[in-house]
């Protein structure tokens, strides 16, 4: 197709739980996507941590030697909330700068199963 570009994705932000949910499916589909993105040589961006699905789409990309970038604001490294971040962590002082953040240094952006939080970051990505 003349004209036409296509361009490579390189990093996706995944959105998601940091909870594992009550159905292992959750889980088994969180570690699959990651096994895939390391597979294609896609590195991650998404909200840092390593608890719930978070934890299984990080490790599993990080398992195929990929960029992991977690995102996490400040407030939530205190007492260690959600875990050690699997890859590089920034800390960012809000959940606005999060997100705009997570936009600026992605190709692309999927969601998985998560909570009231993994909705409202999908739907202010579409706006």
């Amino acid at each position: 197709m003349e004209g036409v570009s296509v361009r490579k994705i390189k990093k996706i932000c995944v959105f998601c739980g940091a909870n594992s949910g009550k159905d292992v499916a959750f889980v088994n589909a969180a570690f699959h996507l990651g096994e895939v993105l390391g597979k294609r040589k896609i590195d991650l961006v998404y909200g840092g941590g390593k608890l719930g699905l978070m934890g299984c789409v990080s490790t599993a990309v990080a398992q195929h030697e990929r960029q992991v970038l977690g995102i996490i604001p400040s407030a939530f490294t205190i007492n260690n909330l959600v875990g050690e971040t699997c890859g590089k962590e920034i800390k960012v002082a809000t959940m606005q700068e999060r997100l705009v953040m997570m936009m600026e240094l992605s190709d692309a952006f999927i969601a998985l199963p998560g909570g009231f939080g993994t909705l409202e970051e999908l739907f202010q990505m579409i706006s």
